[in-house]
């Protein structure tokens, strides 16, 4: 029976990647036995409520043998009929190449990227461990589930692997268990060529059980490594499973024609015959559908913990509301009044601070009331302030609500988006500006999940000053809203930088860059009109009579543009200025709102301490960016700002230039 369940796997992943000439054979099919161990020995699942909060996750790591996943998603009855696995690949399917977290059901997070998958799973880990701390009281265990992980080699070759799997061992993510995919084949061949690490020894080294030399090949094998791994709780576990790519298959398997390529109609046949496969492509026999079926069992295994919620909630109900209310998503129901009573204490303070600082203070009004709010820095909580009075760290032992990331940008931010994809969680991190391009394909992801991630960068220009262009962000703040659904947030004060946080923390269907200074800024008055219009992105933050231009600047630098309009004023020019801390925002709005704040008949400049190409948007041909399109110097912020062009009078003789 177990083998015909297994061919099962291997048939649909031949058969879908043949229909579409276009696909990875090889991992489903080397795979299929450690499939049917996990998925039909162990996973805790209920493939009619995906959603189940105390669900185990599976993330597929290796994400170009999607088949993988999408077979034992169909075989075990989650919403994924057969015609959707016939459209593999095709234009709106539900099987696309890489699977796609918010389209197929049971597919927990997108991946693709190699290792991304394995550092949000680390996430998910954390998440379990921190809501199990919060939630669970004696008798009660509500959160106790683990997080397995598929990876194959290409996976352990990327450098969050390493980010992602170290952190986990010093965490002691017990209920993190890893499966690899030991096939020792990548595109280009055998890896022998190019990757001979003791990946047994590696693991170790990171304080995780190892389990190696499992035959990937032998149900019963695996099976018996997951029941040992499952049995350890104060390390995450490996286990190394030896396997065949394409196994099956007589002439591609154990080659790297079986990595990335379709078999070939004969080569299809042919392995048909040879694993005694004889039903036509995309049929599957009632008992194999019966063999796989998880319906029933998954409704019992969630009923269970449903009957214990209940008991749960008679004895805690406050914690159960809290509970139910953070899995739902959901704010709490006084939100919107205390938000607006932080943005009022920090209006009335008027104090003139950097805006890594206003964004603490700001944290320090939100995360009372907020006790889903996870957050962290990669070795730099001193100089981003991503920490506020009522953090606790994450530690080998207990729950926490600050996570000490060390030296690992793109795994921190890889990680963030797995504790957001948990659930029950609102994540940020941070780090310096610059190294962004560290996290860059963790924030692209992000955004095309459309999660809520929220990533914190301070030091955001020259202005951070001595430590010089490898650290003075030119490009970054621009490269970050080229990246399609991430709300980019740069604010000039205390009170932009609140509703900054805010927004972000409103936002649940993308995720949120939010950019700080390192120096301190002026603090700007507002009446309560100029302070709502913050939220559209772009506002006026000061108009004049008859304005004869408009001068467009975020963050530090509509001191400058705030400096200029007064100069101007004394030259007998009435200008307006626009303060535009969120780019996105503000093109979200109505075009008559738009055209209201940038008047499309008076010319304009922009002004912002990084490349100056992306203002041409807002300014067009004709107008001024005030902008650095070279690398920084090594000096102090002011010296630097006032030799880079970044002062009052450079931007009045930019708007005199644009006058006509």
């Amino acid at each position: 029976m177990s083998k015909d369940l297994t061919n099962a796997i291997r048939a649909l992943a031949m058969d879908a990647v043949q229909a579409a000439n276009s696909g990875h054979p090889g991992m489903p099919m080397g795979m299929a036995e450690v499939a049917l161990a996990l998925w039909g020995r162990h996973l805790r699942h209920n493939p009619s409520s995906p959603k189940w909060p105390d669900r185990d996750r599976f993330v597929l790591s290796n994400g170009h043998g999607s088949m993988l996943l999408y077979a034992v998603l169909h075989l075990t009855g989650y919403d994924l009929p057969m015609e959707e696995l016939r459209r593999f690949r095709q234009l709106h399917s539900k099987t696309p190449g890489h699977p796609e977290y918010g389209l197929t059901p049971g597919v927990e997070t997108t991946t693709g990227p190699l290792g991304q998958g394995l550092a949000n799973a680390v996430g998910m880990a954390i998440a379990e461990r921190v809501l199990a701390a919060e939630f669970n009281r004696p008798g009660f265990d509500i959160v106790n589930h683990h997080t397995y992980v598929s990876v194959g080699d290409g996976c352990l070759m990327e450098g969050i692997s390493h980010e992602a799997c170290s952190l986990a061992g010093a965490l002691s993510l017990g209920k993190l268990i890893v499966l690899y995919d030991d096939n020792k084949i990548s595109i280009d061949g055998e890896v022998k060529g190019w990757f001979r690490d003791d990946t047994p020894k590696r693991f170790e080294a990171y304080r995780w059980h190892v389990i190696p030399d499992v035959n990937g090949h032998d149900v019963q094998a695996v099976d018996g490594a997951i029941r040992s791994a499952k049995g350890i709780a104060d390390r995450p576990s490996l286990i190394c499973c030896k396997t065949l790519i394409g196994s099956g298959s007589p002439k591609r398997a154990g080659t790297a024609k079986a990595h990335g390529e379709a078999l070939g109609v004969e080569e299809v046949a042919a392995t048909r015959q040879a694993i005694g496969w004889v039903y036509p492509p995309f049929e599957i026999p009632p008992h194999v559908y019966e063999g796989w079926d998880a319906r029933e069992r998954g409704a019992a295994l969630e009923r269970g913990w449903e009957h214990k919620f209940a008991a749960y909630e008679k004895a805690y109900p406050q914690l159960a509301r809290e509970f139910r209310r953070r899995f739902a998503g959901e704010l709490p129901s006084d939100w919107k009044k205390h938000s607006e009573e932080i943005l009022g204490a920090i209006d009335a303070k008027a104090e003139a601070v950097a805006t890594r600082k206003a964004s603490q203070n700001a944290l320090e009004g939100i995360g009372p009331k907020l006790p889903e709010l996870i957050g962290g820095s990669a070795d730099l909580t001193g100089s981003n302030l991503t920490n506020w009075s009522g953090s606790k760290p994450l530690s080998a032992v207990g729950g926490g609500n600050y996570i000490h990331y060390g030296v690992r940008e793109f795994g921190m931010s890889a990680i963030i988006n797995g504790l957001t994809l948990h659930g029950g969680l609102i994540a940020h991190g941070g780090t310096f500006l610059t190294f962004s391009d560290y996290s860059r394909n963790a924030l692209r992801m992000a955004a095309l999940m459309r999660i809520g991630s929220i990533f914190v960068f301070t030091h955001d220009s020259i202005g951070l000053g001595e430590d010089g262009p490898t650290h003075q962000s030119v490009e970054h703040a621009s490269a970050l809203r080229l990246i399609p659904g991430m709300d980019l947030w740069r604010p000039c004060d205390s009170v932009e930088s609140a509703i900054a946080w805010i927004a972000a923390i409103e936002r649940r269907d993308g995720p949120t860059s939010l950019l700080f200074t390192r120096q301190s800024l002026s603090f700007n008055r507002r009446d309560s009109r100029t302070i709502a219009a913050i939220r559209r992105g772009g506002y006026i933050l000061s108009d004049a009579q008859d304005p004869k231009a408009i001068i467009l600047a975020t963050g530090s630098e509509v001191q400058l543009a705030l400096g200029a309009k007064q100069k101007l004023a004394q030259d007998g020019v009435a200008v307006r200025v626009v303060s535009m801390p969120c780019t996105q925002a503000f093109d979200r709005q109505p075009p008559m709102y738009r055209d209201a704040v940038l008047i499309p008949t008076l010319p304009r400049v922009a002004v912002e301490a990084g490349v100056s190409d992306f203002w041409r948007k807002y300014v067009g041909l004709q107008g001024v960016a005030v902008g650095i399109d070279r690398y920084g110097e090594s000096a102090p912020g002011p010296k630097l700002f006032e030799y880079f062009g970044f002062t009052v009078e450079n931007v009045v003789k930019a708007v005199k230039s644009i006058l006509h």
